[in-house]
């Protein structure tokens, strides 16, 4: 997996807030383990110390991040080659040589250090993308926490409104966190203070109703929700739970209109980076692949063609492919856990949105549903055949070309050809 590279020396770094514990492993021989500071000097002249040490020659650190202030710090020095592994990868290399399961974090560095020199040609070492990319990478991902936040706050303004606020659910326009929605719970955060409100306020403040052929002009819908709103029964008179309720839901819709602005500035920094990515007009002709998930399947791959050797490298790191355990006459196919959660979602997702717009993506859906297979395990499987498209899109700078796709399916006489034919 690992290119061979004559490495000077093999370095563990165990990682801590303030201070991080390292163990050298020089490659004539011999160790050394000391602690090194967090602060930018003290990084900067440790690392200057390992350049005139070994002359500048290539020196192999292994640490258990990907992410966070210290990788940060190392990835800009050019001799360095940094290998982040998986905690679970440590923990069951400790527990093998120490089955007694003690623990200390100067042994740790060495463990580490040990395991990146003995088992090298296992790991991968990881290389920045540019900037761009590594940018996307980050936006995408807190874009998808703050929406996560938002989901969490909106489900728990729909309890407290449930319990104390029903006639709010018959005024919501659209979603929980709409602004008309937010305006009217910011004016009116209890149902006592609505149907106090005056018929101009009501009419200023409540959420304007898609218009059906049949409704009556806006005057008389106007006056007939306030008379319902007027006669509406609470669905309590207990104080304890309205005044509650009252604190609790004027106080949610700050939180979630703070969201709401930190997501829709999030995604004006995605597109803006993605303009400026160079692989955007490839990723954007995926079917499905919209404003939300190209960035992401962008950041996926990055711009390096030589990060990926074939498909099956993002396939394992994503999550998609499955794993393999055989023993005697036993051999299970399990999903793969250990995997990047967001990357793997990104790949899930994105197989999800493409049945609705790839005629060979729904016939393949088609297919296995008539097997009978899951909904999930099926867009497992649509992602995994996307990702060989994907990556041979990648390597090759080509745009997706669904007719051209269809084609081959047809002339290598796919199984999905019948289904192909009913969408």
């Amino acid at each position: 997996m690992t290119q061979k590279i004559d490495y000077a020396a093999f370095i563990g770094l165990d990682w801590e807030d303030k201070e991080h514990d390292v163990c050298i492993l020089p490659s004539e021989g011999g160790i050394q383990c000391h602690q090194l500071e967090q602060s930018p000097e003290t990084i900067a002249a440790w690392v200057n110390k390992l350049r005139a040490r070994f002359n500048g020659r290539p020196v192999a650190i292994c640490i258990e991040q990907s992410r966070g202030a210290l990788i940060y710090a190392l990835m800009s020095y050019d001799f360095l080659v940094l290998f982040p592994i998986n905690p679970k990868q440590l923990s069951d290399y400790r527990a093998a040589l120490y089955p007694s399961g003690s623990k200390s974090d100067p042994n740790d560095a060495e463990l580490l250090a040990r395991f990146l020199r003995d088992h090298i040609d296992k790991v991968r070492s990881w290389r920045p993308d540019d900037v761009t990319t590594r940018a996307l990478r980050f936006m995408t991902e807190q874009r998808r926490k703050w929406v996560n936040d938002r989901v969490a706050l909106t489900n728990e303004l729909e309890q407290r409104l449930k319990e104390s606020y029903m006639l709010a659910f018959e005024l919501c326009g659209q979603d929980l966190w709409s602004e008309s929605f937010l305006s009217l719970l910011e004016k009116f955060p209890s149902q006592r203070e609505l149907q106090r409100a005056s018929p101009k306020q009501l009419a200023n403040y409540l959420p304007k109703k898609r218009r059906l052929p049949d409704d009556p002009p806006d005057e008389e819908l106007l006056r007939k929700r306030i008379d319902f709103i007027r006669k509406a029964i609470p669905i309590t008179n207990d104080s304890a739970v309205l005044e509650h309720g009252r604190l609790v839901v004027a106080n949610l819709v700050i939180m979630i209109r703070s969201l709401n602005r930190s997501i829709t500035e999030c995604e004006e920094k995605i597109a803006e980076l993605f303009e400026k990515h160079p692989d955007s007009a490839l990723f954007s002709s995926f079917p499905g692949a919209g404003a939300a998930l190209a960035p992401r399947l962008a950041a996926a791959y990055g711009t390096d063609r030589d990060k990926f050797q074939d498909a099956q490298d993002m396939q394992q790191l994503s999550g998609i492919a499955p794993v393999t355990r055989s023993s005697g006459k036993t051999k299970v196919v399990l999903m793969r856990w250990a995997c990047p959660k967001f990357l793997k979602q990104t790949f899930h997702e994105f197989a999800g949105c493409s049945t609705k717009h790839s005629r060979w993506a729904k016939a393949y859906l088609a297919m296995r549903k008539a097997k009978g297979h899951p909904h999930q395990e099926i867009i497992r499987g649509l992602a995994f055949k996307w990702q060989r498209i994907l990556f041979r899109c990648w390597k090759n700078h080509e745009l997706y070309d669904e007719d051209r796709y269809i084609q081959t399916l047809v002339k290598t006489n796919s199984t999905l050809i019948p289904f192909l034919s009913k969408n």
